[in-house]
C-alpha cells in the first residue's frame, strides 16, 4: 500500500513538472528561415506565427511563386523547430518517459 502511495506521489510530481514546463514553453518563440535568410518566420512553440520578415531585395513580381515558396519553406522550417524544442523539453521534463498529451 505504501509503495502505491509512493508511485502515485510520484506521479502527481510528474504531472506538475510536466504543467511547469508547458506553460514556460507557452511564452517561448523560434525562428525559421528560408533563401539564406531572405524569409524570416517568427513562430511560437504552439505554432502561432508571430511575424514574417522579407528582405526587400528579394521582392520581385516576377519572382512572386519564388518568395511564396520560400515563406512557405521558412513556416516549415520554424514549425520543425518548435516541435523539436518541445519534444526535447518535454523528454527533459518528464525523464524520457513519454506521456499522452505532452505533444
Amino acid at each position: 500500500m505504501n509503495n502505491m502511495r509512493q508511485v502515485m506521489a510520484q506521479a502527481q510530481k510528474l504531472q506538475a513538472k510536466v504543467a511547469e514546463v508547458q506553460k514556460e514553453l507557452e511564452n517561448r518563440d523560434v525562428t525559421g528561415s528560408a533563401g539564406s535568410g531572405s524569409v524570416e518566420v517568427v513562430m511560437s512553440l504552439k505554432g502561432l506565427v508571430k511575424s514574417v520578415t522579407i528582405n526587400k531585395d528579394i521582392i520581385n513580381a516576377e519572382e512572386k511563386d519564388l518568395l511564396e515558396d520560400l515563406i512557405v519553406a521558412a513556416l516549415n522550417d520554424a514549425k520543425v523547430r518548435a516541435d523539436a524544442i518541445y519534444e526535447e523539453e518535454m523528454r527533459a521534463a518528464t525523464g524520457g518517459f513519454g506521456l499522452p498529451g505532452t505533444m
